[in-house]
């Protein structure tokens, strides 16, 4: 009697074996986007104790600090005014010793349809608001991989996105990784981007306001205080498995904090 296997996706062997830190676009230092950077310290001294090459993150964003940012991101008020990815990277280096760069500039293609000059990382993780940023990163990371270059080729985009009281993080290959093979599992080389899967979900939900909010207050009716930082924990245990175990049987998962619910996303 046949049984059934069980679908895992193999981590690429570069980003378990590199010789140099792996490369990291960080898009969004926000509300999700300062708790990343946050954990991705934690990851890369993580790696590094462990005889890893460890993360060499850049961060975008092209935003400035302001008092309503104060308490739920990741920020002090000395910092108001500054931009914040620079706030948060040179914070970060301080830390930490690390050398790791700020860009205070979108993450988007120029008006001659140019893709920023390093937009090139191994691994892309988003944690952006609008419906449009998404997909103008999708476009960016599909016009990498039909120019095949062997430094810093992508591999994986991991997407942050969230509501009020619920959100939701998306592992996605970029193209086919190679898998081994095995008798145990059934390999899956290629996980869908979530400008793919959800594409119309994506569309349907690109009519709610993003007008930043004036003061936490006013915020948090927005999104609670606590939606980000739970994303952010869970999400980047995904991308530490990746490193750690060497492969997933899920590349995400729905969460809804409000009744404490989460519904893991298997690879399929």
């Amino acid at each position: 009697m046949s049984t059934e296997k069980t679908k895992m996706h193999f981590t690429d062997n570069y980003l378990i074996n590199p010789t140099n830190p792996i490369t990291v676009n960080l898009i969004g230092s926000g509300g999700t986007g300062s708790k990343v950077l946050t954990a991705l310290m934690e990851m890369n001294y993580s790696l590094i104790a462990l005889g890893h090459a460890g993360l060499q993150v850049r961060l975008w964003d092209d935003d400035i600090v302001t008092s309503a940012n104060l308490g739920r991101q990741r920020f002090a008020e000395c910092e108001v005014t500054l931009y914040k990815s620079v706030a948060l990277v040179n914070r970060a280096n301080r830390f930490m010793g690390t050398n790791w760069k700020a860009e205070t500039v979108k993450f988007e293609k120029d008006k001659f349809g140019r893709i920023p000059e390093k937009a090139k990382a191994i691994i892309t993780i988003t944690c952006v608001d609008s419906v449009q940023a998404r997909f103008g990163v999708a476009d960016i990371l599909k016009d990498i991989n039909n120019h095949k270059h062997h430094r810093d080729e992508p591999k994986y985009w991991l997407d942050f996105g969230n509501s009020q009281h619920t959100g939701q993080v998306l592992l996605a290959t970029i193209g086919n990784i190679p898998q081994p093979s095995s008798e145990k599992y059934e390999t899956v080389a290629s996980l869908p981007m979530v400008t793919e899967e959800f594409s119309e979900l994506l569309k349907q939900s690109e009519q709610e306001d993003n007008t930043p909010s004036c003061s936490l207050a006013e915020a948090l009716e927005h999104q609670d205080l606590f939606i980000n930082s739970s994303l952010t924990q869970m999400g980047c245990s995904l991308l530490w498995s990746l490193f750690r175990n060497g492969m997933t049987p899920y590349r995400g998962f729905f969460h809804n904090l409000k009744d404490f619910r989460t519904h893991p996303i298997k690879v399929a």
